[in-house]
């Protein structure tokens, strides 16, 4: 049996879905960027028409769809704004002179200073609780037929992050409720949360992604969720013990899904769209 680790109380309040830290580890994350950018082109595609307005890039990370936002909606009537609190993240984002303007600011607060034609936010929302009250604030935001477009993971039940939790609890006595509750609810639960606010079109895609060999050995799940699934509970630990919950994620991860030939893995990755127009 493996033994227990004692946690500080410091080290527990730490790990929260709402992740407490600004600054993401924006190479880790990019290094599945096309990987990460097909749902948003697929969401992209299913935005209809807007009214007059600002766009709104919602979590807008690194920029990686600024391009695509900018070549859809430029133009000399609204302004193409990226909202993030990762300082990391937005000077990324800012070296690449698509956006009009960006906003440093935490996007569980954050407000237009005017209705806006399109908030679109692409896995950014699953890290935020009480969506039965979030939904309706972001819709509140819209002008007139605007639109809100969104994007998130709901991968939450699959091994990749139930090994997680599950390891987070056997070595360091972190319970799975204090990792987090399921972010992202069934279909059906988000449609009559946002029924009532407009017209909606929800749909899920499973993307079967097939990740390269890491070039350290890593198990490449566990290359993909550090950055993202993994990272609450790993930024809660020290140096030590990250290094002995990697090694027992990677353990795990190799029966869930074993490797190919070439070191790959294929990855099946469950995705939840909402298209909301303002009626």
């Amino acid at each position: 049996m493996a033994e227990l680790v004692t946690l500080s109380r410091s080290q527990r309040d730490r790990v929260t879905y709402t992740d407490p830290n600004s600054n993401w580890d924006a190479g880790t994350y990019d290094r599945f960027r096309r990987l990460r950018l097909r749902p948003a082109l697929d969401l992209l595609a299913q935005v209809p028409a807007l009214p007059d307005g600002d766009v709104i890039d919602l979590g807008c990370g690194s920029g990686a769809v600024a391009a695509d936002l900018h070549g859809r909606f430029a133009s000399d009537d609204r302004c193409l704004i990226g909202v993030d609190r990762s300082l990391e993240m937005l000077e990324k984002a800012r070296a690449l002179n698509l956006y009009d303007r960006i906003d440093e600011a935490d996007i569980a607060y954050w407000a237009p200073h005017a209705p806006v034609a399109l908030i679109f936010s692409n896995a950014a929302l699953h890290w935020l609780p009480d969506h039965e009250t979030l939904f309706p604030r972001l819709a509140s935001m819209l002008s007139d037929g605007g639109v809100m477009a969104v994007q998130m993971p709901r991968q939450f039940d699959a091994p990749s992050h139930v090994l997680i939790r599950t390891i987070a609890e056997e070595l360091f006595a972190l319970r799975p409720s204090s990792i987090g509750t399921p972010p992202v609810s069934e279909p059906a639960v988000l449609f009559d949360i946002c029924a009532p606010l407009g017209q909606v079109t929800i749909w899920e895609t499973e993307y079967c992604q097939q990740l390269p060999a890491d070039p350290d050995g890593a198990h490449p799940v566990r290359t993909f969720t550090r950055s993202t699934a993994a990272r609450p509970v790993h930024s809660a630990l020290d140096p030590d013990q990250t290094a002995r919950f990697f090694t027992a994620y990677d353990a795990a991860l190799e029966d869930a899904y074993p490797r190919r030939a070439d070191g790959s893995v294929l990855f099946p990755f469950r995705r939840q769209f909402l298209i909301l127009k303002k009626d």
